[in-house]
């Protein structure tokens, strides 16, 4: 596709208008057609790829307001594409690791081509044998959260006690079924019954609850979890963090990975049952995946051949092409997807 030239081609783009505060909206994105060149420029390191598919996740809603975080991802930059993780095709490579016709997934552009300026933080696809899409989830940023979250800080123990907030997610759906696997006692949250349903049924959780159902958490927590919660992974934040913490055990461990309720307040929750932490001794620790990434391979080695034996099942919402884009993120927020909500957005 790339020419000696550099032939100009269309490139669709979303771009991201102006730094967000409250509720996202859909108009807080647009859909721009511009040209690219098909060609890197000369003497770069860089990748130019095909973008084939493009990941929703929710800690994308930090970066559209204004970030000064060290350590964090940046801040979308208003007029330019939003970025994320994605799938795509190499194009051709100024980089010793990639060759043209090599899959990747990495940070790249919300566009039909683009140019990654740092391709060591991109990770060939060696298999291609699971769809390419898992590599948005499953098989990439989501699913090394998972494992790293609950391997790496939350120690588990067989027969512990594990419960999850947002269970149904990219993230949760994971953690759910690795720890079944590994002989604990599960136990989600949702905000519907098809959710609930299918941590109940397809993930295999022992039992699970619909958050908007229950007008009294600390009630539901020990209904479902009688004994008290070895290990929550914390996805929500807020109201579920309180409840969650009058319910923890002695010695008890919280991954803190996200807390969604919170992203869109103009003014964050405060959380009252903190005291929990020093007088049950809970080890409560926030993680980002990019800290973990060296254990990538060691992540592929538990889990292809988990799914090869169909022990791991995985549930993705499939939104197609760029115009569908700005709606399958906003619709995070209100819990429209149901699975990993991915964006089609070229087919090979």
């Amino acid at each position: 596709m790339a020419s000696e030239d550099g032939e100009v081609v269309r490139n669709k783009q979303v771009i991201f208008r102006d730094f967000v505060s409250g509720f996202p909206k859909e108009t807080d994105m647009e859909v721009r057609e511009s040209t690219t060149k098909l060609r890197l420029p000369e003497g770069s390191s860089g990748l130019l790829v095909k973008n084939l598919y493009l990941s929703c996740d929710p800690y994308m809603r930090t970066r559209m307001a204004k970030l000064d975080v060290p350590g964090y991802v940046d801040s979308f930059k208003p007029g330019s594409p939003i970025t994320g993780y994605g799938v795509a095709r190499v194009l051709e490579s100024g980089h010793p690791n990639f060759k043209k016709g090599d899959l990747l997934w990495g940070f790249t552009g919300w566009e039909e081509c683009s140019i990654i300026t740092a391709p060591e933080t991109c990770f060939k696809i060696e298999h291609t044998d699971v769809p390419l899409s898992y590599y948005t989830g499953l098989l990439g940023m989501p699913g090394m959260t998972a494992y790293a979250g609950f391997f790496e800080v939350c120690s588990p123990k067989k027969g512990e006690t594990v419960f999850i907030s947002a269970a149904s997610g990219a993230v949760g759906q994971l953690v759910g079924q690795f720890a079944k696997l590994f002989g604990c006692y599960v136990v989600g949250s949702a905000g519907s019954k098809e959710k609930v349903d299918l941590l109940k049924n397809k993930f295999r959780f022992d039992d699970a609850f619909n958050y908007k159902e229950e007008p009294d958490l600390d009630a539901a927590l020990k209904r479902c979890l009688p004994e008290g919660i070895d290990i929550y992974f914390e996805n929500v934040g807020g109201k579920m963090l309180d409840a969650v913490l009058l319910n923890m055990k002695l010695h008890g461990r919280i991954a803190v990975c996200g807390m969604i309720s919170q992203y869109n307040l103009e003014q964050p929750e405060g959380v009252h049952n903190l005291m929990n932490l020093v007088l049950k001794r809970i080890r409560m620790e926030g993680f980002l995946v990019f800290d973990y990434y060296h254990l990538y391979p060691k992540f592929l080695e538990m889990v292809l051949p988990q799914i090869k034996e169909g022990k791991i099942v995985y549930v993705e919402d499939t939104a197609k092409g760029f115009e569908s884009a700005p709606a399958a993120l906003i619709g995070l927020f209100s819990g429209r997807n149901v699975g990993k909500q991915v964006v089609a957005v070229s087919h090979e």
